[in-house]
């Protein structure tokens, strides 16, 4: 889509939404805190109940000016009673004034009044009391509407509003209407009297409205709307002008692509390549063309605002809508920069405290500081451990400082994350408990040749969660701790650098082949076989005399764990060799050596060349004829 497009597409959109902010902050229905309500009506009812009282000494002051003005003039005696009951009577009423004065000072900067809103739809002035049954937004509200009565009139005639005194208050009337009345309460909240607050509110009435039907008039109107499109054509061009910058830009910078862009890269790693960085540049400067688009409407909005004068305050309500949540991030950033520093400061400590931790256990992992019953191997698994307490202890630290911390939300979400990994991690936490147990048990350790139930390798990775092991066949089993834990582990490597492991093979040789020879056999079989050591010297166990057969079990000892397949194969094929020699037959338990008639099962090889298989042999029995 064309930019242009866009631009105008979010500026008629802007143009659509911000009228209904500047209408909601200057409706004389605006929201007001709940607080803020509750001490204004208080305040009233104080207020109400003073002037009360205040009616009550006006009747008592007229009544004893009355009864002064009938006396005699030899009378003095109740002369100066009575004029001394009108100085009290002054002298309260000068209290009552300076204790109204005092209340409204109090709550004066607390408080927010209701606004009275003009033609032009901007404030004229607020209203902080009531009078009679007429609550502070019920007397501003009608005000408002009697000041747009009085404009939509159409033979108005502004002279005619005035200030009327009545009573203990001043009207501001307009023929036979009252637009408002001004009371005591009313001008010490502007800190005035009644008679020039009046004078003044009247004032800024005509003023309002007069300003209004001049605001209004078409020839003002058309005048307007004429600045309006010439901005707003101004507006598209630079647009316009900036789009086509934006297009040279790119072609510029793609031909000179080969000259300024190359290869970023250290040694043989190239961490970004001239079309990658090229894609990055053209990245940034589509942000830079639209965050001038953005600065170019926020600075066009309220040129146009600014033209019309029922839309004057809608740039302010725009400033507003945009400033307040970066100042509110501003101030939140400000306010929450002593736990900022709180953090750090934990932090860095624990960091120190960490550091000299691992150099403790580097020093038991050298096997440069010895601790009685703590074996070097454990160094590097316990410096994890106290790492992962020592952190856990900075973030209980530093979790009270924590923007959000201390709310529910924040609250309710570590609660569900918590119940999220006991759910889904008790496998994995058991692996992690096992996988610490065999640490410190140390069954094995890395390069050990191991056996866990029916898998033998080599251990080549040892985690908490798993034991990795490569097999004589090059496979890479993966064992999780708590099967590993569960079961039984043979370990062929630890004894067999000092004492030797013992490799055995048991044969199954026939009762008509003498023991010593078969003793001799083996104990030959194992001298030839290479990794097998001579001392200790072999030996042959006879572990069982079966029907058939006597089970010779020869041992030998290795210190090459590792290499046990490659020993027993070459073992078995010395036992087969150096039998062969001896004449001896191997057989399986269910071959029976018939010699009548039947090939020997040594191979050819190693008979004589004159070797005949013996005849079968029968004999006759004649007696049983």
């Amino acid at each position: 889509m064309n930019p242009i497009i866009r631009i105008v597409g979010l500026f008629v959109l802007l143009l659509a939404v911000i009228p209904s902010f500047a209408q909601s902050d200057s409706l004389p229905t605006t929201k007001i805190d709940s607080i803020n309500l509750t001490i204004l009506e208080a305040h009233n009812q104080k207020l109400l109940e003073m002037e009360k009282q205040r009616k009550a000494d006006s009747i008592e002051k007229a009544e004893l000016e009355e009864q002064l003005s009938s006396l005699k003039t030899t009378d003095n005696l109740q002369k100066e009673e009575l004029q001394q009951k009108l100085k009290d009577i002054e002298e309260k009423e000068r209290q009552r004034l300076a204790n109204k004065i005092a209340k409204i000072d109090s709550i004066r900067h607390n408080i927010k009044g209701y606004p009275v809103i003009g033609a032009l739809s901007d404030t004229l002035f607020n209203v902080y009391t009531k009078i009679g049954a007429f609550t502070p937004r019920e007397r501003a509200q009608s005000i408002s509407q009697k000041i747009n009565g009085l404009y939509d009139d159409d033979f108005l005639k502004l002279d005619s509003i005035q200030s009327l005194k009545s009573d203990n208050m001043y009207d501001i009337v307009y023929q036979n209407t009252i637009i408002m009345s001004v009371s005591e309460n009313d001008a010490i909240w502007y800190g005035s009297n009644p008679e020039k607050l009046a004078i003044e509110f009247t004032n800024t009435i005509k003023n309002s409205i007069k300003k209004a039907k001049e605001e209004t008039s078409t020839t003002k109107l058309l005048i307007r709307i004429g600045l309006s499109i010439l901005v707003i054509a101004l507006a598209w061009f630079v647009f316009w002008v900036i789009g086509k910058a934006h297009g040279r830009l790119i072609r510029y910078i793609e031909s000179k692509k080969e000259k300024w862009l190359k290869n970023l890269s250290y040694k043989d790693y190239v961490f970004m390549t001239a079309d990658q960085e090229l894609q990055t540049v053209l990245f940034l400067t589509k942000i830079l063309r639209l965050i001038v688009y953005a600065i170019l409407i926020y600075i066009t909005l309220p040129i146009i605002f600014s033209i019309f004068p029922f839309s004057r305050n809608w740039a302010d309500s725009l400033f507003h809508l945009i400033w307040m949540p970066f100042k509110g991030i501003l101030n939140a950033i400000w306010s929450y920069l002593p736990n900022l520093f709180s953090i750090l400061v934990i932090y860095f400590v624990m960091k120190y405290v960490i550091r000299f931790v691992k150099y403790i256990f580097k020093e038991i992992e050298s096997e440069k500081l010895s601790i009685s019953g703590f074996h070097s191997d454990w160094a590097k698994p316990t410096y994890s451990i106290v790492k992962f307490l020592l952190y856990a202890f900075m973030f209980v630290l530093i979790f009270p400082y924590l923007p959000g911390s201390d709310s529910e939300i924040f609250k309710g979400v570590s609660v569900f994350i918590g119940i999220l990994f006991s759910l889904g991690s008790s496998s994995a936490i058991a692996n992690m408990v096992s996988g610490l147990v065999i640490t410190y048990m140390r069954p094995f350790k890395i390069g050990d040749r191991i056996k866990i139930a029916d898998v033998s390798g080599d251990v080549i990775e040892k985690t908490l969660l798993v034991t990795r092991l490569r097999t004589p066949k090059n496979e890479i089993i993966t064992i999780p701790n708590s099967s590993v834990l569960t079961g039984n582990t043979t370990n062929y490597t630890i004894e067999a650098e000092n004492k030797g492991l013992i490799i055995y093979s048991t044969v199954t040789i026939g009762y008509d082949v003498p023991w010593k020879l078969m003793h001799e056999a083996l104990l030959e079989a194992a001298s030839r076989t290479d990794f097998l050591l001579k001392d200790p010297k072999p030996f042959v166990l006879q572990t069982s005399l079966d029907d058939f057969y006597v089970s010779y079990q020869i041992n030998a000892y290795t210190k090459e764990a590792s290499k046990q397949a490659t020993v027993y194969s070459n073992l078995h094929q010395n036992i087969q060799d150096v039998c062969n020699e001896k004449g001896i037959e191997i057989l399986s338990p269910h071959y029976r050596a018939a010699r009548d008639g039947n090939m020997i099962t040594i191979p050819a090889s190693y008979l004589p060349k004159d070797y005949q298989a013996p005849k079968f042999n029968v004999n006759i029995d004649k007696k049983t004829d």
